[in-house]
């Protein structure tokens, strides 16, 4: 027979801490955003690069490291052109809280980068060592905030909201 797990009691979800989270947000010359598919979703789950900080990383050294891991993308192909001011965080649903991350998180708390993409489409390679996404493509603010599951869908809305002005 199957174990099944208990539910986590309100107390025990707030106990948990958040995930140290980076996201980048990759602006090409005409405004619109790098978005991948994920690999691991059998259902249409679009999303930007994105990924946890490692012990003894900065956060803007994490996300180039994640920029090079899930894009294949070299440091100097993108230049950075802003950050959120403060973390931007997500509580996981109730169907993934103790499932995901060993179900040591409720969720992340993520800071934000966004950068200009200053190379080529085929430099892109997303096909890497472990790659996250099986495809990708650039696409508009709202068509991505429109795509993203909805758990995710504040922090998407913060994130465009703070980055608006260097969509144009």
């Amino acid at each position: 027979m199957a174990h099944t797990q208990d539910p986590l009691s309100a107390d025990q979800i707030a106990a948990l801490p958040y995930r140290p989270c980076v996201g980048l947000m990759i602006i090409n010359r005409e405004g619109l955003i790098f978005a991948g598919q994920r690999f691991d979703s059998p259902q249409a789950a679009w999303q930007m690069p994105q990924g946890g900080i490692d012990p003894g990383e900065t956060p803007i050294q994490a996300g180039l490291r994640e920029l090079h891991e899930e894009t294949g993308l070299s440091d100097d192909l993108v230049e950075l052109i802003a950050e959120t001011p403060d973390w931007v965080t997500y509580d996981l649903p109730d169907d993934l809280l103790g499932k995901v991350w060993g179900g040591a998180y409720r969720g992340q708390k993520q800071r934000w980068f966004a950068y200009r993409f200053v190379g080529r489409d085929d430099q892109i390679n997303i096909a890497t060592a472990h790659p996250e996404f099986s495809q990708w493509c650039w696409v508009a603010a709202d068509a991505l905030v429109a795509g993203i599951v909805p758990f995710k869908r504040t922090v998407y809305e913060t994130v465009i909201s703070a980055f608006r002005p260097h969509l144009t």
